[in-house]
């Protein structure tokens, strides 16, 4: 077995079954969850359309004979570029045919991008490292992992605006790096990057050789319609770097369309690295289905669900906000669907005796980090996830209050 697996912790979520397994719950109040960061909005209709109709052409036409490409087709490619160039005012769109790859989520593709990049021996740099956002989504670690590459974490703090100081590494530190991951808007704090700390890192990365894989996977939830975030690729462009040279951005129609069980993404960006990314993949195995494809081309050409998505996510954040924030000490998230609230007590503590008080399921803020030399940020914070309908999570945040009272 690889040695390396034994580096590997227990997801966040197995540890959150091991904390809570002997609580028990109360019986006169409904369960509500806000652990999981599973959209629960309806998933858009002309989506859900187009996908019956290709799964009946498909199965009329004798389509389930032959074996999607893991390229994609090229009308997914053309529609992914031109939403690239419109949502992120890139004055040359991408090119569907060098910078563009559909992936099945996110997920799997943040995994693998670690196994196509790393190179762990000792030619180039000695002991490789991999730095990444603390907290962090745990896909980036094991990553790193099992790529033979050594996680340094950046702790992201109330002090530093949730965002990870890249002056605090020193030349050594950057000396080592192969890859950088970014999450912007970050899970779970909410925080964007903004286009000035984008650019600096790409000049970091010329200076130190070292590849960025920017994870924007919540870019389109967001609260002020005149701001949304800014995206690698948009710095890349105000550079005149139209080849995005080093740079990678990963997109997903998870949380932008409330499609997380399509496994519909894609990786964008520096066409060099992008042939070698596609030769991985195409030994992995993972193209995606055809129907799912043609369903895409219908979600990435379409803007409109998405307005009325980030609508219902306001109006949750701010029915929610204004329960809490006499009772709780917050900063109002920049985007995502995550609030990242303190706790008087520990995290941990916390979230046991609120699923055994009110039925309500966070998940600690510990779990979503790791412990560094100067502590652990997701320490006395919990991660809520506003996925559930608006009077869900009205009832949850009611609930939450009155616990919080009882301490």
């Amino acid at each position: 077995m690889n040695p390396q697996l034994q580096s590997l912790q227990p997801y966040p979520f197995e540890k959150l079954k091991h904390l809570l397994a002997d609580t028990v719950l109360p019986q006169t109040l409904p369960a509500i969850s806000l652990s999981v960061g599973e959209p629960k909005h309806a998933a858009p209709q002309l989506v859900i359309d187009t996908l019956v109709q290709q799964i009946d052409g498909i199965a009329q036409s004798s389509g389930l004979n032959t074996y999607p490409g893991t390229k994609g087709i090229p009308e997914l490619r053309q529609a992914i570029a031109a939403w690239l160039a419109r949502r992120f005012q890139l004055p040359v769109m991408p090119d569907p045919e060098r910078h563009i790859l559909p992936v099945n989520g996110t997920r799997e593709a943040l995994f693998a991008f670690a196994q196509a990049v790393i190179d762990p021996s000792t030619k180039q740099k000695t002991n490789p490292s991999v730095i990444m956002p603390n907290p962090f989504y745990q896909i980036y670690e094991g990553a790193a992992l099992l790529a033979g590459a050594c996680p340094v974490f950046l702790n992201c703090t109330k002090e530093n605006n949730f965002t990870p100081d890249f002056s605090s590494l020193s030349d050594p530190d950057w000396q080592r790096c192969q890859l950088v991951y970014l999450c912007s808007p970050g899970n779970p704090t909410g925080s964007v990057l903004g286009l000035d700390t984008l650019k600096t890192l790409i000049a970091l990365a010329d200076r130190h050789d070292f590849v960025i894989a920017s994870d924007e996977c919540y870019s389109e939830i967001y609260a002020d319609e005149n701001q949304p975030p800014a995206g690698l690729l948009q710095a890349c462009a105000e550079l005149g770097r139209h080849d995005f040279k080093r740079c990678m951005v990963f997109h997903s129609l998870s949380k932008r369309s409330n499609l997380p069980g399509l496994r519909s993404g894609f990786v964008a960006g520096d066409a060099d690295i992008l042939q070698q990314f596609l030769l991985y993949r195409t030994y992995h195995g993972c193209a995606m289905p055809l129907q799912h494809q043609w369903a895409s081309v219908t979600a990435w050409n379409d803007e409109e669900h998405v307005l009325d998505n980030r609508r219902q996510y306001r109006e949750k954040f701010s029915a929610v906000t204004e329960i809490l924030s006499p009772v709780m000490a917050f900063s109002q998230p920049d985007a995502g669907f995550y609030l990242w609230p303190e706790t008087p007590i520990a995290d941990d503590i916390f979230t046991r005796e609120l699923l055994a008080t009110q039925n309500i399921a966070v998940v600690p803020g510990r779990y979503l980090a790791r412990d560094t030399a100067t502590g652990n940020p997701g320490e006395q914070r919990i991660r809520m996830a506003l996925v559930a309908p608006l009077a869900q999570c009205k009832e949850a945040a009611q609930r939450i209050k009155a616990y919080l009272e009882t301490l």
